[in-house]
C-alpha cells in the first residue's frame, strides 16, 4: 500500500482552516479597532460589521465548495482560487486596519498641545563663511538688554560651555540696533531670541532671509490655559488658526503671519472665517498697551488668544498652529493646489514667482510665497488676508477630493510635526463622527477686519521705532462682532450679514 504523502509546512500554512482563521482574526481586530476609535457612527458600523461577517461566511462557503470540487473531480483550480480570495481579503482588511491605526496615531500626535518652545539662536550672515559654533571663537557676540535679557544671558553661559571658552559681548541696547549691527558689519555674530525677529528687522525687512543660525538653544515652556473646551458636536465653537513665520518646529514661539478665526456652528452647519491682518492695532491683554497683533505672539500664543478675545468680544475654544514648513509640506503632499487670483499679474517678493490673473497651479513653496506677498497687491495686507483665505479654501477642497485616498499616508506624514492643536483627540473624533452621521454640506462665509494704515512710534514692543499699523474701521468691526455673536448664539447667519465686510 502506497504511503500517504506528508504535507509540507507551506501547504499546512495555506490550508483552508489556517487561512479562514487568519481572516477571522484580522476581521475581529479590524472591527474592534473601528469600534474603539468611535469615529464611525453606529449605523455605519453595523453596516461594516454585516459586510465583514458576510465576507467571512461567503469565503468559508466558497472554500468548502472548492474543497468538495477537488475531492469529487480531482481539480485544484477552484480550491486555489478560493484560498487566494481568502488571503487577499485578509491582506486588505489588515491594510485598512493599519491605515486606521495610522490615522489614530496622527490625531493623537497633533492634539492636546500644551507647550511651546523658546529658541535662542546664534546668527551670522548667510553669505559669511561661518557654519558652526566652533568657528566663532575670538569673535565679539552682539546682544541686547531690552527684551528677555535673563534668557539671553543664561543662553550665553551654555554657548560658552559648548565653545569651551568665555565670550566677549557688545550690548546694543535693543533689537533694532542689534539688527543694524550685524547688517552693517559692526559685529559678525549676534545672539537673539527667535520670538523677537520682528524687532530685529525693524530697519531691515526680511532680515531673517539674510541670516544663518549656527547654533540653537531650545527651552520648552508651558502654555497658559486660556481657551474653553466645549461639545463640538452640538455647541458653536471658535478655533484660532495661526501661521507663524518660521521653518522647523511648529511649537517655536514666533510672530504670526496668519491670523484666522474659524467660527463653527454645527447645528446650523455654518462656518464663519474671520481674517485679522497681522498689523492690526490691538491692546495687548497682559500689558494693557497698544501694539500690532503679530507682536502679541512674541509673548506666547496664550497672549495672542486673550488679546483677540478682548478685541472681538468672543471666547476661543481651541487653537491650531502651523508654520512655513507645515504649509509647504502639506500642499506638496496634497499634490499642489489651484488658486484663482483676481489681481493683475505680479511677482512675489519671496521666491520671485509670477502670479497670473486667473487660475494658478501652485506647489508648496509657490503657495507660501503667494500668501506672504503684500507689497505687490493693491490693498497690501488686506489683500494678503484674502489670499490666505483663498489658500485655506483651496487646501480644504483638495483634501476633500477622492484622490486624497491614494496619498493618505504621505499627507499624514507631511502634517505631523508641522501642525498642532490643543483640541483633544476625542473632540476631533466626535466631530468626524457627527459629520459622517449627519452628512450634508456646510455654508462658509468670509469676513475681514479692515481699516486705515499708518506709521507710529508708540507701540509697546517697538517704542520710539517707526512701525506700520492698521487702525480698524470701527463700524465694520462692530458688524463683524455682531456676526460672530450670531454664531456663538447658535443663530443662522445670512449673506446680508456679511455683505461689505471684506470677505472674498
Amino acid at each position: 500500500m502506497a504511503k500517504k504523502k506528508k504535507k509540507s509546512f507551506f501547504n499546512r500554512l495555506l490550508s483552508r482552516k489556517v487561512l479562514l482563521l487568519i481572516q477571522m482574526i484580522v476581521s475581529v481586530i479590524f472591527l474592534a479597532y473601528v469600534y474603539i476609535l468611535k469615529m464611525l457612527p453606529l449605523k455605519y458600523y453595523l453596516i461594516v460589521l454585516a459586510i465583514v461577517v458576510a465576507l467571512f461566511f461567503m469565503t468559508t462557503l466558497f472554500m468548502k465548495s472548492g474543497w468538495k470540487k477537488k475531492k469529487r473531480e480531482g481539480k485544484y483550480f477552484r480550491l486555489i482560487f478560493s484560498k487566494l480570495t481568502c488571503l487577499l481579503l485578509s491582506v486588505l482588511i489588515a491594510y485598512v486596519t493599519i491605515m486606521i491605526a495610522r490615522g489614530n496615531s496622527f490625531i493623537n500626535n497633533i492634539t492636546s498641545s500644551l507647550t511651546q518652545t523658546r529658541v535662542i539662536s546664534v546668527y551670522v550672515l548667510k553669505d559669511s563663511d561661518y557654519t558652526q559654533l566652533s568657528e566663532l571663537k575670538g569673535l565679539t557676540f552682539g546682544i541686547q538688554t531690552e527684551k528677555g535679557n535673563s534668557t539671553i544671558m543664561s543662553s550665553l553661559s551654555k554657548i560658552e560651555d559648548e565653545m569651551g571658552e568665555s565670550v566677549d559681548t557688545e550690548d546694543f541696547g535693543n533689537y533694532a540696533k542689534l539688527g543694524d549691527a550685524i547688517i552693517d558689519g559692526e559685529v559678525k555674530v549676534i545672539v537673539a531670541d527667535q520670538a523677537y525677529m520682528a524687532l530685529l528687522e525693524a530697519n531691515h525687512e526680511g532680515i531673517d532671509e539674510k541670516l544663518r543660525s549656527v547654533y540653537k538653544i531650545e527651552t520648552e515652556e508651558k502654555i497658559k490655559t486660556v481657551t474653553e473646551e466645549t461639545d463640538v458636536t452640538s455647541n458653536p465653537f471658535i478655533v484660532y488658526v495661526t501661521g507663524i513665520d518660521t521653518y522647523g518646529s511648529v511649537s517655536t514661539i514666533s510672530r504670526t503671519d496668519v491670523n484666522l478665526l474659524l467660527c463653527v456652528n454645527p447645528e446650523q452647519r455654518q462656518i464663519l472665517m474671520v481674517s485679522i491682518p497681522r498689523d492690526t492695532l490691538v491692546t495687548l491683554h497682559s500689558k494693557g498697551k497698544k501694539d500690532k497683533l503679530t507682536h502679541s505672539a512674541m509673548y506666547g500664543i496664550d497672549e495672542t488668544i486673550s488679546t483677540i478675545e478682548d478685541y472681538l468680544d468672543l471666547n476661543v475654544n481651541y487653537y491650531a498652529k502651523t508654520n512655513f514648513s507645515g504649509i509647504t509640506n502639506i500642499i506638496d503632499a496634497l499634490g499642489g493646489v489651484t488658486i484663482d487670483s483676481p489681481y493683475d499679474d505680479f511677482t512675489t517678493m519671496h521666491g520671485n514667482y509670477l502670479i497670473k490673473k486667473g487660475k494658478n497651479e501652485m506647489d508648496g513653496d509657490k503657495a507660501l510665497c503667494f500668501v506672504r506677498e503684500r507689497y505687490a497687491l493693491p490693498q497690501g495686507d488686506f489683500d494678503r488676508g484674502k489670499n490666505q483665505q483663498r489658500l485655506l479654501q483651496a487646501m480644504i477642497k483638495k483634501a476633500l477630493s477622492p484622490k486624497i485616498i491614494t496619498n493618505y499616508n504621505n499627507i499624514l506624514s507631511a502634517v505631523e510635526g508641522c501642525f498642532e492643536t490643543n483640541m483633544s483627540a476625542d473632540a476631533i473624533k466626535s466631530f468626524i463622527n457627527m459629520q459622517l452621521d449627519d452628512g450634508g454640506s456646510w455654508d462658509m462665509y468670509n469676513v475681514q477686519v479692515t481699516g486705515e494704515g499708518y506709521k507710529t512710534t508708540k507701540t509697546y514692543s517697538m517704542p520710539g521705532q517707526s512701525t506700520y499699523v492698521i487702525e480698524a474701521d470701527e463700524d465694520k468691526l462692530e458688524k463683524i462682532i455682531n456676526v460672530i455673536n450670531k454664531i456663538e448664539g447658535n443663530k443662522e447667519i445670512k449673506e446680508s450679514d456679511v455683505k461689505g465686510l471684506g470677505g472674498i
